[in-house]
């Protein structure tokens, strides 16, 4: 049996074994089931339940690379950071983040609140669900996990202190490669262009110069600006919900970086579901999503300006004009990072179920395009796109775009 003192990848059994060793609440039961659930492209999760008592908690451990390929070589100790990430995003959005119960560095792994009562978002609006208080919710932990965590809030010194803690150079290296170089280079010939869109790709991505340009900038302001504790991975594949709440889980990509890459990200998810949604023709979901990206946005900004009123601590953060010229800059980031989003999902090597279980090659085929065109608007002109109705502007011209 095993002591758990030394690092080893665990198995189903291996995981009811630790549990029982190291939750007080399961280490008498009798009957404990366990069954690995992880879906994403690194970690291994597992369900654990207390069949007697119905108790059930959640165990991530990292391995030593990706589940999504070998290639990508990595220390366990990311689940550190993944971890303490989420303590202190449960601290700045209470009720947003799932709880985590046992930190064990030794075996890079965590124990946490078991959220299968709710459903993954990602595959919830792959079924056309929607979701009233997402905006509300998501714009809450949004600026309190992002404001809170700058230099505008923080001690400086604290905040430089957070900014070494949370340097995690692996998980930043393979979204550099895979979110602001491959897509529009192919420069390790991993990328993946669904037939009959090849000539739409290279014109588009691998030929355009002036989006090289624009990338190159976005990809430095990644790697230097560290404005904020960022998620780092805000997909909807990294959320929970049901029609009353919203729970954001797996920020093993955090490091302080620009606040815009997570408002970014979630943008662009949106907008692959509304492809999805137009590509099956359905209008009320599609109208759904044209509702959220206008609330994310616009939300986003009400609250981001009376948040930083109610929590500036920095005294020449609290000059009128400059609190305008730093949102100004968010979300202008924003814009540029959720067109690198919307590339990469199309052409790189992590794609969205979105738009590959489109049935008909056809109606992928318009998704992708569509979300390629609204990538290319964004990254080219971020500056325009300071209002969730200007990222449906963007969205109408494409579409008139593809059905001409």
């Amino acid at each position: 049996m095993h002591t758990f003192e030394q690092y080893f990848l665990m198995n189903t059994d291996d995981v009811i074994q630790y549990v029982k060793a190291k939750i007080e609440s399961f280490q008498n039961a009798q009957q404990i089931t366990c069954k690995e659930i992880g879906d994403g492209n690194l970690n291994y999760v597992y369900r654990v339940v207390n069949e007697e008592t119905k108790e059930s908690v959640i165990v991530k451990q990292a391995g030593t690379t990706a589940r999504i390929s070998d290639e990508f070589v990595l220390s366990t100790s990311r689940n550190k950071i993944e971890t303490e990430a989420l303590q202190l995003q449960h601290t700045l959005a209470p009720g947003l983040v799932t709880e985590i119960y046992l930190l064990d560095e030794t075996m890079s792994c965590c124990v946490m609140e078991d959220l299968s009562h709710l459903t993954i978002m990602r595959t919830a609006l792959a079924n056309f669900e929607t979701f009233p208080h997402f905006a509300e919710h998501i714009t809450d932990f949004l600026v309190n996990t992002l404001l809170r965590t700058s230099d505008v809030v923080l001690n400086h010194k604290d905040k430089k202190e957070l900014v070494a803690k949370f340097t995690n150079p692996e998980l930043c290296e393979i979204s550099e490669d895979l979110v602001f170089t491959e897509p529009f280079h192919n420069n390790f010939n991993r990328n993946e262009v669904t037939p009959g869109n090849e000539q739409f790709v290279q014109t588009h991505l691998y030929e355009n110069e002036a989006l090289h340009l624009e990338v190159a900038k976005l990809k430095f302001q990644f790697m230097n600006n560290s404005q904020s504790l960022i998620h780092g991975d805000l997909h909807t594949g990294s959320i929970f919900i049901d029609q009353n709440d919203t729970k954001v889980i797996d920020p093993e990509f955090a490091f302080f970086g620009p606040m815009g890459y997570d408002i970014g990200n979630v943008m662009a998810n949106l907008i692959f579901a509304f492809a999805r949604g137009d590509a099956y023709q359905n209008k009320e979901f599609t109208e759904w999503v044209e509702n959220t990206l206008f609330d994310v946005m616009d939300l986003f900004d009400t609250k981001f300006r009376i948040a930083w009123d109610d929590h500036a601590t920095e005294l020449v953060a609290k000059n009128v004009d400059f609190k305008e010229h730093y949102l100004q800059n968010i979300l202008k980031d924003t814009a540029g990072m959720a067109g690198l989003e919307l590339a990469r999902r199309i052409v790189g090597l992590a794609k969205v179920k979105d738009i590959t279980t489109i049935e008909s090659i056809e109606n992928r085929l318009k998704a992708e395009r569509l979300c390629l065109r609204v990538a290319v608007e964004l990254i080219l002109n971020p500056s325009e796109f300071q209002t969730g109705g200007q990222y449906l502007t963007a969205l109408q011209n494409a579409l008139q775009e593809e059905n001409k």
